[in-house]
């Protein structure tokens, strides 16, 4: 009997029915970068804002002063009092009554100073609905609860990745996939009307999690859909993650309220309910749960949708029982090539959305054109897609994975001891390591999955990818604390990080012209770091048979 492997390629490996579901899926990856990134305008910086003098509001609305003229009394005489005062995290320390005077309020204290007090609420805004700083007070002693909105959301991410990665895996990639794209929507909602800060975090990590379910299946149907020639697709798919980092700072420039930001990254996701329709569920998952029927009517159809057709003799399905065994930890790091592996990876995966998220939210902090600096950093990242393309088939995985590592390295440590008067070569040198990470993030998807056998391979990279979204979740904290001390830091442990990572990657075995491995001996077999090339393994897909 002939594997599923060769019934696809009889079928059409990437005809126009793959062709149609990849671009559909596609979409998936500019909301989801969407929500991935969108921190840095839903927590932008809220413009000019101070603390509010008690009895402030009340004299204010008496005297019919307007923001700025409220302003002018609460904030100028702090900071002539005291140069060091900022006029936001501290306030005079005096409470305004109806004797206050409405052209000298502070006339009782002739030409002295009020004492100042540490601001405990009661924040003005003169763009109050400009983002959650202004709607939530995430601001002086609250500051860090921003790190927390964005921690929260990658927490969201690592829960997605284990509890939707194991539902996609026992009752289908496509149910999963619309259930999901139904949760972000719904959950998206409540985020932009939360009454309070706490419900705000709740369904942002929900909106997380099923935003990761989006992602991850949409990711999983396109590679399963495909023959095994065509692994690039699960690079070109990356594109569309790119394309919306492009467009969010158009969206957000165009919309001036968090709420509107957060609806429009949302709403989205509702249309690809109609997916339904159109997006089959993947054969090969079909065939793991002994549904052979369905998988081969879905066969089929994507032969006739290409203008192919199957042999008419095809008619029965058989699995093996190692396929649905339960793989575990242990199994990942039971052998010595296996081992080396798996912790390798997982560094690379914590290391580079580590740093590719701090390189992104740093944006937020540096000052200058944040859409237009948003939209270039986007815009860079597309050539990495291309430049993975064009040299992995040609040089191998391990050269671009570690050079992209290295060089982001170099990048982060010199943009680090750049003078600030030379901004155009500061920005041309930490765009060149946000491109730099950019390839090294997308390569990493690829290898994980070209160094596990099969009856691993889902579990093995499910597991190496939730480093990620560790990653991700110490990445605003680090970031922003950091920063606190040196606006450079953050780039200076990037560095360290990323070098770190370029010298371990050059110890995975290079699977270039490699077939995939099916078992874990094949694993084992295949050429370390030092070795000779290995033969190209032709073995028959042992676990799935049409």
């Amino acid at each position: 009997m002939p594997s599923f492997d060769e019934v696809l390629k009889e079928a059409g490996e990437f005809g126009r029915f793959q062709k149609r579901v990849f671009f559909l899926l596609s979409q998936t990856g500019i909301t989801f970068s969407s929500l991935f990134a969108s921190v840095v305008f839903l927590g932008r910086a809220p413009g000019n804002f101070w603390c509010r003098i008690p009895g402030a509001a009340e004299l204010s609305e008496r005297c019919g002063w307007t923001l700025e003229e409220e302003r002018n009394f609460t904030v100028l005489p702090l900071l002539l009092g005291n140069e060091s005062a900022a006029g936001q995290c501290e306030r005079l320390d005096v409470t305004w009554d109806a004797s206050a005077s409405c052209s000298s309020p502070l006339g009782r204290y002739g030409n002295g100073s009020p004492p100042l007090a540490p601001c405990h609420g009661h924040w003005v805004y003169e763009q109050p609905k400009a983002s959650i700083v202004g709607e939530y007070d995430l601001v002086c002693g609250n500051a860090w609860m921003l790190d927390l909105s964005q921690a929260i959301l990658n927490l969201g991410f690592l829960a997605g990745a284990f509890i939707l990665g194991y539902a996609a895996d026992r009752y289908g990639r496509i149910l999963i996939y619309l259930l999901s794209c139904l949760g972000v929507g719904i959950c998206g909602i409540i985020v932009a009307f939360s009454p309070n800060f706490t419900v705000f975090l709740i369904f942002r990590f929900l909106q997380g999690m099923f935003g990761k379910g989006t992602w991850m299946t949409c990711y999983v149907i396109v590679t399963e859909i495909v023959g095994s020639d065509q692994r690039m697709v699960g690079i070109v798919i990356q594109i569309f993650f790119t394309l919306g980092i492009i467009i969010l700072p158009g969206i957000a420039y165009l919309i001036p309220t968090w709420q509107g930001i957060q609806l429009a990254i949302s709403l989205p996701n509702f249309l690809f309910l109609l997916y339904y329709w159109v997006v089959p569920e993947s054969p090969r998952w079909l065939l793991t749960r002994k549904k052979g029927e369905k998988a081969l009517k879905i066969m089929r159809s994507i032969a006739k949708h290409n203008g192919k057709f199957l042999s008419p003799h095809y008619s029965e399905i058989t699995i093996s029982n190692e396929e649905v065994s339960n793989p575990s930890f242990l199994d990942l790091v039971r052998t010595p090539q296996m081992r080396r592996n798996t912790l390798i990876l997982m560094y690379a995966w914590f290391t580079s959305a580590l740093i590719y998220q701090g390189l992104v939210m740093r944006l937020g902090i540096t000052g200058g054109n944040l859409y237009l600096d948003f939209f270039i950093s986007g815009a860079v990242e597309l050539p990495s897609a291309f430049l993975i393309i064009v040299t992995m088939d040609r040089i191998g995985r391990r050269l671009p994975f570690a050079m992209g590592n290295i060089v982001a390295s170099v990048a982060c440590l010199i943009t680090a001891f750049l003078p600030e008067d030379i901004p155009w070569l500061k920005t041309t040198v930490a765009t060149l390591g946000r491109l730099s990470i950019t390839i090294a993030f997308e390569v990493v998807y690829l290898v994980n999955s070209e160094l596990y056998p099969t009856t691993l391979r889902n579990f093995g990279v499910s597991l190496c990818s939730s480093l990620c979204d560790l990653g991700g979740i110490i990445a605003p904290f680090l970031l922003f604390r950091l920063a606190a001390i040196w606006l450079e830091l953050p780039l200076v442990i990037f560095s360290i990080l990323a070098a770190v990572c370029g010298l371990l990657v050059l110890l995975l075995p290079e699977t270039k012209g490699m077939s995939l491995p099916e078992t874990v001996e094949d694993v084992e077999q295949l050429p370390s770091h030092f070795g000779k090339c290995g033969k190209k393994r032709k073995h028959p897909d042992t676990n799935s048979y049409i």
